[in-house]
C-alpha cells in the first residue's frame, strides 16, 4: 500500500508539490444518492416544490462547488477545470435521486476531490431545498466512480445495482 501523500517527512500535513509533474488530461466521475419519500420525489419531478426547480439549483450548486473545492478541502490545489458536469436523475422505483458528476482538466493533479465535492454539494442542496417537507432524507453512497490520467493510473469502481 502506498503512503499518504499529504504527510511530509516530519509527519506533518502539507500540500503536495506537483510542480515537477507533467500536465496530462485527467478526468474523474463520482456519484451520490439522495433517498427520500415517494411524495417528496414526486414534488421534485412535478416541479410543484415551492422553492423552485430543485434539479437546476442542485446542478448549479454542484458545478460551483467543484470550481471551489480548493477553498473547501484543506490541502487541495486550486485547479482550472476545463469541464464540469452534474447530472441528476430521478429513480422513482428506488425513491431517490442519482447525482453523477464529471470533472476534467489538463494539469498536474487529479480531479477526484472536485468530482466528489460536486455530488456532495448537489446532494446537500437537494436536502436543503426539501427539508421543510421531509427531514429524514438521506445522502448515501457518495463515491468515486472512476478516474483517469496521472501517475497513479486509472481507477474504475465495481458496479452495484
Amino acid at each position: 500500500m502506498s503512503q499518504l501523500t499529504h504527510i511530509n517527512a516530519a509527519g506533518e500535513a502539507h500540500m503536495v508539490d506537483v510542480s515537477a509533474k507533467n500536465d496530462t488530461v485527467r478526468e474523474a466521475r463520482a456519484e451520490a444518492l439522495v433517498v427520500m419519500n415517494p411524495e417528496t420525489l414526486q414534488m421534485i419531478i412535478d416541479g410543484s416544490h415551492h422553492k423552485g426547480d430543485v434539479f437546476a439549483t442542485a446542478r448549479i450548486a454542484g458545478i460551483q462547488a467543484a470550481k471551489r473545492t480548493w477553498e473547501l478541502i484543506p490541502l487541495c490545489h486550486p485547479l482550472l477545470l476545463s469541464k464540469v458536469e452534474v447530472m441528476l436523475s430521478a429513480e422513482v422505483e428506488h425513491h431517490r435521486v442519482r447525482i453523477e458528476s464529471l470533472c476534467r482538466l489538463s494539469g498536474k493533479t487529479g480531479v477526484e476531490m472536485e468530482a466528489l465535492t460536486a455530488v456532495s454539494v448537489a446532494a446537500l442542496t437537494i436536502y436543503d431545498m426539501c427539508k421543510a417537507v421531509q427531514k429524514d432524507i438521506s445522502i448515501e453512497h457518495c463515491r468515486l466512480l472512476s478516474k483517469s490520467g496521472g501517475k497513479s493510473g486509472d481507477f474504475r469502481a465495481v458496479e452495484d445495482d
